[in-house]
């Protein structure tokens, strides 16, 4: 049985690679991103079922999740953005932008199972 993709934006050793792990346990097939700027255009390459980024990372995270969410093969997309606890704004910028769903570094790995079940049942 082929496992589901997920693609991981990141650029934070921590809590990114956590991040992966915790998918790969949950039996997802990863593909790590760093870089912003190609961030849209390989969701709608590589079409992962879910979409986990760091909305902290350098680059424009936020209008990578617009273009995603613009984008008609993509908008389905869900999407989990994670931030750093102590910048709200972040946060509140990658939901904006089209987040389905955001949460602190401090509770991203430890509630990951869920949050995908809950993005999965949104769209």
């Amino acid at each position: 049985m082929m496992q589901p993709l997920a693609i991981v934006f990141y650029e934070r050793l921590m809590p990114g690679s956590q991040i992966v792990n915790r998918l790969q346990d949950l039996n997802y097939r990863v593909q790590a991103v760093n870089n912003a700027a190609i961030l849209a255009a390989t969701v709608k390459r590589e079409m992962p079922l879910l979409l986990v980024a760091d909305c902290s990372a350098q680059g424009d995270v936020r209008t990578a999740i617009e273009k995603i969410k613009a984008d008609t093969a993509t908008a389905h997309l869900p999407i989990i953005a994670f931030g750093p606890d102590h910048e709200p704004e972040l946060l509140a910028a990658a939901q904006q932008a089209g987040a389905s769903f955001t949460i602190g570094d401090s509770g991203v790995a430890a509630h990951l199972s869920q949050l995908v079940d809950r993005a999965l049942h949104v769209e």
